[in-house]
């Protein structure tokens, strides 16, 4: 009998993860990221090893990374185009990923790239891969002197203890043009702190806690306060809207997020000069 429940488990589980994936594909389609996805995917092949605490190696995590990973190279692309040879800088980079999308993406533009994290594997895998990295954590990379034209975060800023500090000293420390956000996208704010509120004596690090988690809105005045304009914004949901599979939405919003939220800031010290005690 046991046996029968498991293979009944398996097969219901096949199904949901085939109709996830379907709807993943449906939503990129619906925000025109599909061409996109098909060319990271041709210059990155594989993503296994994108994250230290786990192997992306099921079909459905793999379509949801690289769904992802289209919507916030796409944010980057809103803002390259500016220059000949950009630097950027990915903090929280957890494999060089993007950077390698970056550089097949634009390669005549010879971008020079640095790489922040505070996980010693990452910066091992980072730099396997040839590119130049530095182990510290994100709130210290203005000690760094580090001044790129473009700073990428991606789902960083939700698992920082002081998310207007670590904006401020990037605005006010450094001469960076643009700094490219996501983050999960929630409609209504809220901490995270999941061990606490259920009750888990597990122990907890940064990378697997989220602090943070605020609505567009929020994010935006917390950003302009700590001395940056909203250039531009958008929201990457996970399920299509024109399509019976937006029945998603509900696993999505449970089991997830309903996408992610992204933000391209540009600097502007006009509303942090207004704080007085930085």
């Amino acid at each position: 009998m046991s046996n029968l429940r498991r293979s009944i488990k398996d097969i219901v589980d096949r199904f949901r993860d085939s109709v996830l994936s379907l709807s993943l594909k449906k939503a990129a389609r619906e925000q025109n990221l599909s061409e996109l996805v098909a060319k990271i995917e041709s210059a990155v092949p594989d993503i296994t090893n994108q994250y230290s605490c786990f192997k992306i190696e099921k079909p459905l995590t793999r379509v949801k990374v690289r769904c992802q990973h289209s919507f916030q190279i796409s944010m980057v692309n809103r803002v390259i185009e500016e220059y000949e040879t950009p630097v950027i800088v990915d903090i929280g980079d957890s494999s060089g990923v993007h950077l390698q999308y970056l550089k097949a993406l634009h390669a005549e533009k010879k971008i020079k790239s640095v790489s922040v994290n505070m996980d010693a594997e990452a910066i091992d895998k980072i730099k396997a891969k040839g590119l130049e990295a530095v182990h510290a954590r994100a709130e210290d990379v203005e000690d760094y002197n580090i001044n790129p034209d473009i700073f990428m975060c991606f789902q960083t800023m939700e698992h920082l203890m002081d998310p207007c500090k670590f904006l401020y000293n990037l605005s006010s420390q450094t001469k960076v043009d643009y700094i490219v956000i996501t983050v999960p996208y929630r409609r209504s704010s809220r901490v995270g702190l999941y061990h606490i509120r259920n009750n888990s004596d597990n122990e907890v690090c940064s990378e697997n806690t989220h602090i943070f988690e605020l609505s567009p809105e929020d994010w935006k005045l917390l950003a302009m306060h700590s001395g940056w304009d909203v250039y531009d914004e958008s929201i990457y949901l996970q399920y299509p809207r024109k399509s019976v599979l937006r029945l998603t939405k509900s696993y999505w919003k449970k089991s997830d997020f309903e996408g992610l939220y992204g933000l391209i800031l540009k600097r502007n010290s006009a509303r942090s000069s207004q704080y007085l005690d930085w």
